[in-house]
């Protein structure tokens, strides 16, 4: 298990299953950040609009060197951006900031309902796929009925629901019925975010010590296991290191199974239903 496993999306193309966020990552800092997660091994980086690091993202990719191809660029449609021109147009300046020609995968952030331009931003985010300039397209923190209605009215799949999981929320319902129709789930807030302890649980206190690994380490283990697409964020490269060392090890059925059972629907973000 010395490489980052990889899924495929309805789309045809694979994703690496860890890869690295920035969601809060100082813009000033960026460059210096990725340029750390890529020397360490990550290849899938997860930036948006809204965080304001796109430029430095797209400096550290191209001050890299690695192959284009080995690459999974993510970024995001902003709540601001939602519409049909002006997706285009915010398309344009992510690809500008990331110095890229397209991206690997491109989702509406936010349904933010009360707007109701989540399909109209779909429908273009459809045309910017068959463009070209977005392998796959998806949506971010979307509940059954934000799906159910894109399903509904696109003609493309969303390819994953990036939505907030980590074992104290794990969205069962919004988690069995996207992958029941053939949609990835991505986790945000993949170990809490610190307002929820999940590192003082018994049962990853004790995963964790029975392979000799990290509290952190199990609960990346615990998403790698349970089908999730997870990208941790540090801006600490000892730590960064450390997320990305998951793959010498595996949890038992009873390990994943505690884990599990420390659902509390304790949601540390915003409830997309607003």
């Amino acid at each position: 298990m010395s490489s980052v496993p990889t899924l495929t999306l309805n789309s045809g193309h694979r994703i690496p299953q860890l890869g690295f966020g920035v969601f809060k990552v100082d813009p000033g800092r960026t460059e210096r950040i990725v340029s750390d997660a890529l020397e360490i091994g990550y290849r899938h980086i997860d930036t948006a609009a809204i965080y304001g690091n796109e430029d430095g993202v797209g400096r550290a990719i191209a001050a890299s060197g690695i192959p284009r191809d080995e690459l999974f660029i993510t970024t995001k449609l902003w709540n601001d951006d939602q519409g049909t021109d002006s997706a285009f147009r915010a398309m344009d300046t992510s690809l500008e900031k990331l110095g890229l020609d397209y991206v690997d995968l491109y989702l509406i952030h936010w349904p933010t309902p009360a707007r109701d331009l989540y399909i109209d931003s779909w429908l273009a985010l459809e045309e910017l796929q068959s463009e070209g300039r977005t392998r796959s397209i998806g949506v971010s923190n979307f509940l059954v009925t934000h799906l159910q209605r894109v399903l509904d009215e696109g003609s493309i799949m969303p390819a994953v629901d990036q939505i907030e999981l980590h074992p104290a929320f794990q969205q069962h319902n919004v988690a069995e019925f996207a992958r029941s129709q053939g949609i990835q789930i991505e986790a945000w807030a993949p170990l809490g975010q610190g307002k929820y302890d999940l590192f003082g649980e018994q049962a990853v206190t004790d995963a964790a010590d029975a392979h000799g690994k990290t509290p952190a380490q199990a609960v990346i283990r615990w998403h790698l296991q349970t089908g999730n697409i997870v990208f941790p964020k540090s801006d600490h490269k000892a730590r960064m290191a450390e997320n990305f060392d998951v793959f010498d090890f595996e949890l038992s059925d009873d390990e994943v199974a505690a884990i599990s059972a420390l659902e509390r629907s304790a949601r540390v973000g915003s409830d997309p239903a607003a």
